[in-house]
C-alpha cells in the first residue's frame, strides 16, 4: 500500500477594512484546502474557517507579515481538526486505490458475440 501525502494551503482570506479594538487589516476568514495524494490518487477537501476578532493588547501579527503556517494554526485552533482531517484524505486516497465497492461484469454476460 502506498503512502499518502498530505498538504495544507490557504486559497484566500478576507480582511476587515475597519479598524477592529486599534487593529488594522483584521482577517476575518481564510478558505483553506487539504490534498492528499499517493502519487496516484488524490483526493482534497475544501472549507472555510473564521477567526474571532483580536482583543486591544492582545498580540496581532500586521497583515502583511502573517505568514500561511500561522494562518493555518488559527484553523486548527478554530475548529478544525487537522488529524481527523488528514485521516479522512487518506482513507479517500486509500478508497480509490482499493475500492470498497466495485461493479463487475455480470456473470451471464458473454464477452464474445453468437455467430449466427
Amino acid at each position: 500500500m502506498a503512502t499518502t501525502t498530505t498538504t495544507w494551503s490557504i486559497d484566500w482570506m478576507t480582511a476587515s477594512t475597519q479598524t477592529i479594538n486599534g487593529f488594522s487589516e483584521v482577517v476575518l476568514s481564510a478558505g483553506w484546502r487539504l490534498t492528499g495524494t499517493d502519487g496516484t490518487y488524490t483526493s482534497a477537501i475544501y472549507n472555510t474557517s473564521t477567526f474571532p476578532e483580536p482583543q486591544q493588547g492582545g498580540t496581532y501579527t500586521p497583515y502583511a507579515d502573517l505568514t500561511e503556517q500561522q494562518v493555518l494554526s488559527w484553523v486548527w485552533e478554530n475548529g478544525v481538526d487537522k488529524d481527523a482531517a488528514e485521516a479522512s484524505v487518506t482513507a479517500q486516497v486509500e478508497a480509490q486505490a482499493n475500492p470498497p465497492v466495485i461493479n463487475p461484469p455480470l456473470p451471464w454476460a458473454s464477452t464474445q458475440t453468437a455467430s449466427v
